[in-house]
């Protein structure tokens, strides 16, 4: 019983970490720009299927396509932000997010256009693909290298925001932004920059997942944007810290409902951010607004 639990922890942990990878994203560019970018599940889907397609290009080298793949990704962030999410900047919520779902509708349709409406079947990371004896039983080690990349992710987004003076300027932009232009920070720019390197994330976990799923399919970022959504209202709209935690929460939560509850997984999840919410709206870190 003891090694089923233990097993079931780190597949709840691994899970967990690639909720984390897009909702950090997701997190970074509400906190800084104030938009519910509902598109970041495309990024992840469209970091995933380019991440396959240099894999198929250059031979199978998965390296490659995760370094590639999502900088890719990052340069159609640039153009989604620069030629229209930064003209709703000013307006309510329900412009925003009708215009990133509209991305939704047409990264799904270019993803068919481009690969296909099939599954497309990927190969598994070099060097990754066995597995190690845990108390008596095999784990996968690409898992046990995703519960690594996600710490090493919170850890390095913590000190570009706390420990540099990029990170200064970006959270005084964020709080006061009519301020910091008459500083002379080029608000705009850094809002770019920004929502350029949440999507870069976004596309991250996607390349990420690749070995991971196994299989990749169109529309795959809309399950991974309303579990990401869930983390970010669980942790605080804004909160890194609060999104790495509630990553944590929901991965455990789905791992221990899939392998004791399977027919209430989802129910699960839904139950946990209705109770938190019913007990601090504004989620664990969030501020009340």
């Amino acid at each position: 019983m003891l090694e089923s639990i233990v097993h079931v922890c780190l597949a709840g942990l691994s899970g967990g970490m690639f909720i984390w990878l897009v909702a950090s994203g997701l997190t970074l560019i509400f906190g800084v720009l104030g938009v519910l970018n509902f598109a970041h599940g495309s990024f992840y889907m469209l970091g995933a299927y380019l991440c396959f397609s240099v894999l198929r290009a250059l031979g199978q080298n998965f390296w490659w396509g995760l370094l590639l793949g999502p900088l890719v990704v990052a340069a159609v962030g640039y153009l989604v932000e620069r030629f229209f999410l930064r003209r709703v900047y000013g307006l309510e919520l329900p412009y925003q997010l009708l215009l990133t779902f509209a991305f939704v509708l047409l990264f799904d349709d270019l993803v068919k256009i481009l690969w296909g409406a099939g599954s497309l079947g990927a190969p598994g990371a070099p060097g990754l693909t066995d597995s190690v004896p845990i108390l008596g039983r095999q784990f996968p080690v690409y898992n046990l290298f995703v519960i690594a990349v996600g710490p090493l992710v919170a850890v390095g987004l913590w000190a570009l925001l706390e420990k540099t003076w990029a990170g200064r300027i970006i959270r005084a932009s964020s709080s006061d932004r009519e301020m910091a232009s008459a500083l002379g920070v080029k608000v705009p720019a850094l809002f770019t920059a920004v929502f350029v390197f949440g999507s870069w994330l976004g596309a991250l976990g996607g390349g990420l997942a690749v070995p991971y799923l196994g299989l990749l399919t169109p529309g795959m970022g809309e399950q991974v944007i309303i579990e990401a959504f869930v983390v970010a209202v669980i942790g605080g709209l804004g909160s890194l810290k609060g999104a790495f935690l509630g990553a944590l929460l929901i991965g455990l939560l789905s791992a221990f409902g899939t392998r004791f509850l399977p027919a209430f997984d989802m129910f699960l999840t839904f139950i946990l951010m209705a109770g938190v919410l019913l007990w601090r709206p504004q989620g664990f870190f969030g501020e009340k607004r």
